[in-house]
């Protein structure tokens, strides 16, 4: 345990622009492909797969139409029968995804070409006990923050939804499911000491907030579906820890003890005290709610008030004020908002009710802005799990404490756009995870689209979340709606472009359901405005293909080097880094320059409009096609015009990049891959190997001088220095395909053709050159 907190507090601030450190600090290890990727496992959190003997359901079972709860008293009762069938459909069926990819954690599908049991995503309308949730009947006809329900618990699940989860479970597999895996964990939490209290330099104590968030959530949520005190107890142990009441203490003793200096650790230890206190309340002796409350009090609330009314302490209000739309304010808010709930009534000092009137008014002014107007979330892809997992406790919480969210879900018109974002974001082959994106912790799951799907009237995201390998958490258990059915991808198109100038970027996809389909995704995008979590990229892109991901990203640098979250400037410390520069992304290199921090990219984007139907087994037209351009000029120095497209060709099974550009600077084409390269054909071809699949990479119409060659993931001897003492993270097992030219005037065509099973060199076709001017959805075969 370190002497000196202050000290430590105080070196690792300057490093951030928030105090110290940030949400993901365990950087990632450049990590896009392993060599040998694992075998496709069965995940033990699959508990029930799908005989696709029993896969002869009637469509009227699974049917309805798509955000439509409209209905007079004939559809009424055809719902009832639906929603009966539904019941034992389910337990035939069993979860959508047979088993998860061991690699990339995501969903793996049956692949059927049956219609019946996969059909349009609804939610049923029905009054089963066994089906769905019955009505909240607490209905304030005018709602208030500080005027809560009489009952407990207050915070996301009330005493009705639990008296409801017993006839609920056993007649739904994800339920069952989930709350098997719940105790499991909690099983395992309960076996392992206390949480130790580790003070990282970056991230404070983050981490260990977490994950007694995670333990209270399981051990309590254990306790009230079985009355077994041992885990009462146990929670009760974690709380007298983590509050420095065990042998050899906790932390500094004093109002520091939670980090405040970096306040995402306040907030989430004090959610996890709010989750103890509210959940277990008729369970706790009066000198333990004491306890609990004096401690959260002490050690959370009270520093909510000093960060709220301290204007002169930038440790404090950096979060709320300053227009700080993204993770760090919604999970902040939550935190005190969730403590505050949990206490009001009993708390005698009004410090709940005077947060209360602080919090849900910022959250609304920034926390609810943080989705752009195409429902991207600006800060990442992987930062939209720590900021939509707050927002969406905070709203749950509310709701469910007071009968209102007072606007947190509508305030942002298009909030409801940023499941959309996360299913588009997410491809066979993990996230398109540019800019700072980190391994994903545990903690922070993708279950708020289960909330936001609700909401929304969005079935289609929580068919998507509730086979993903993070639903097993207690939130679900009481956010799912058992009454949804269908299947995501019915009906869901294969492409989306999301055009707002900040983010800027499409996907493209040949399927769905399938594990070796086609997925690439390219940005364009403001280079600003990201709160110093993106890199210097536009233009930048990621493939999957057989399972595989062939261009990828190498993710967050370390959060303690110096300056990397300085600035965005242009001379910004952060662009030293090989990580965030533009050298270290898969687009054009002028000049071996980084981009221009001003960049306003345009973008050009169609698509055929092809969506998956209700089979798993994508069958692709030759037609079925998609494209975007972006005008990328203005990101570069030394460039008279540069433009940058990608085109999904014959039938979706190759993909064209093509840059046009002038340049007065010398011109590098990159990528990083994983893959063994070989390169072939004096230059002309390079062969991509990752264990026994393959991509051919080709060089059309090649300008004089032009081949492909390959170079080490690296800083260039002749780029400024990084400041001393600092150094780039290796990236083992990376390798660059480039290609390098003098200034001019250039067209490069890249065609990228993965060796698909069966496939032949006459599979593959020979697009012919069009200039990205003249690029349309019949331009090429």
């Amino acid at each position: 345990m370190a002497a000196n907190y202050d000290s430590i507090n105080n070196a690792a601030r300057q490093h951030s622009p928030y105090g110290s450190g940030d949400p993901y600090y365990a950087q990632s290890s450049g990590y896009i492909t392993p060599h040998n990727p694992p075998k496709k496992t069965t995940s033990p959190w699959v508990k029930f797969g799908i005989p696709v003997a029993v896969l002869i359901i009637a469509a009227a079972v699974l049917g309805g139409v798509l955000g439509s709860r409209a209905h007079d008293k004939s559809a009424a009762n055809s719902n009832a029968a639906a929603a009966s069938s539904a019941v034992s459909a389910k337990n035939e069926i069993g979860r959508f995804a047979t088993a998860t990819d061991s690699q990339y954690m995501l969903p793996l599908y049956p692949m059927t070409t049956n219609t019946a049991a996969f059909t349009v995503p609804t939610f049923l309308s029905t009054n089963n006990a066994e089906l769905a949730w019955p009505q909240d009947p607490f209905q304030p006809s005018n709602p208030s923050p500080d005027q809560v329900r009489t009952d407990r618990p207050r915070l996301i699940a009330p005493a009705f939804k639990w008296a409801a989860l017993p006839n609920l479970i056993p007649n739904d597999p994800y339920l069952s499911g989930w709350n098997a895996t719940i105790f499991e964990n909690a099983t395992q939490y309960f076996n392992l000491p206390p949480v130790v209290y580790v003070m990282d330099g970056g991230n404070g104590i983050l981490d260990p907030a977490r994950e007694i968030k995670q333990r209270v959530k399981a051990f309590s949520y254990c306790y009230r579906m079985t009355n077994d005190t041992k885990w009462l107890n146990r929670t009760w142990l974690e709380l007298q820890n983590a509050a420095g009441n065990l042998t050899g203490g906790w932390g500094p003793a004093n109002y520091t003890k939670w980090n405040p200096t970096h306040f995402l650790d306040t907030a989430e230890l004090t959610a996890a005290y709010a989750i103890g206190y509210d959940w277990l309340y008729d369970s706790w002796t009066a000198d333990q709610k004491s306890q609990i409350m004096y401690t959260m009090i002490e050690y959370g609330l009270n520093n909510g008030i000093t960060a709220y009314n301290d204007a002169n302490d930038p440790l404090y209000f950096g979060w709320w004020r300053n227009n700080t739309e993204g993770n760090w304010n919604c999970v902040c808010n939550n935190g005190l908002t969730m403590g505050a709930l949990a206490i009001l009534g009993d708390d005698t000092s009004g410090i709940a009710q005077q947060l209360l009137g602080m919090t849900v008014q910022n959250a609304l002014e920034n926390c609810a802005l943080a989705v752009s107007n195409d429902g991207t979330w600006a800060e990442t892809a992987n930062y939209w799990y720590f900021g939509t997992t707050g927002h969406a406790e905070m709203a749950a919480s509310l709701e469910s404490a007071t009968g209102s969210t007072y606007e947190l879900l509508d305030v942002n018109p298009n909030f409801y756009r940023t499941g959309l974002y996360h299913m588009y974001v997410t491809g066979p082959g993990s996230l398109f995870n540019y800019g700072d994106c980190g391994p994903n912790k545990y903690s922070t799951t993708a279950n708020s689209i289960m909330f936001y799907g609700q909401h929304y009237n969005q079935p289609q995201y929580q068919l998507f979340q509730r086979d993903q390998a993070d639903s097993a958490d207690p939130w679900n258990m009481f956010w799912y709606n058992p009454a949804v059915s269908g299947a995501f991808w019915d009906g869901l198109p294969l492409d989306h472009s999301f055009d707002n100038s900040t983010d800027q970027w499409a996907a493209m996809r040949s399927s769905w359901t399938d594990e070796n389909a086609l997925y690439v995704a390219m940005k364009a995008g403001t280079l600003q405005g990201h709160q110093t979590h993106n890199d210097l990229d536009c233009g930048d892109f990621v493939v999957d293909a057989l399972g595989v991901r062939w261009f990828g990203e190498l993710g967050s640098g370390d959060y303690l080097s110096e300056g990397y979250f300085s600035n965005d400037e242009q001379d910004s410390q952060r662009w030293l880094y090989y990580r965030k520069m533009t050298e270290g992304q898969n687009t054009i290199l002028v000049g071996q320059a980084n981009q221009n921090v001003l960049a306003a990219p345009t973008v050009q984007y169609d698509s055929s409009g092809t969506a998956q139907g209700s089979s798993t087994v994508m069958d692709v037209p030759n037609n079925s096609t998609a494209y975007f351009v972006a005008n990328l000029a203005s990101a570069y120095f030394n460039t008279t015009s540069f433009s940058r497209g990608v085109h999904l060709i014959n039938g979706r099974t190759q993909v064209l990049i093509q840059d046009e550009i002038t340049a007065s600077a010398s011109v590098m084409w990159r990528a990083h891959t994983n893959a063994t390269v070989t390169i072939g054909n004096n230059g002309q071809t390079a062969t991509l190997t990752i264990g026994s699949q393959s991509v051919d990479v080709q060089l059309l119409n090649p300008p004089a001088g032009a081949q492909f060659t390959t170079m080490e993931p690296v800083r260039f001897s002749t780029d400024p220095p990084t400041p001393p003492g600092w150094e780039d993270q290796p990236n083992p097992g990376v390798t660059v395909l480039a290609i390098s030219l003098p200034a001019g005037t250039y067209t490069l065509e890249v065609l990228i053709n993965p060796n698909w099973p069966g496939s032949s060199a006459s599979s593959f076709v020979t697009p012919s050159s069009v200039p990205l001017g003249q690029w349309s959805l019949t331009s090429h075969p």
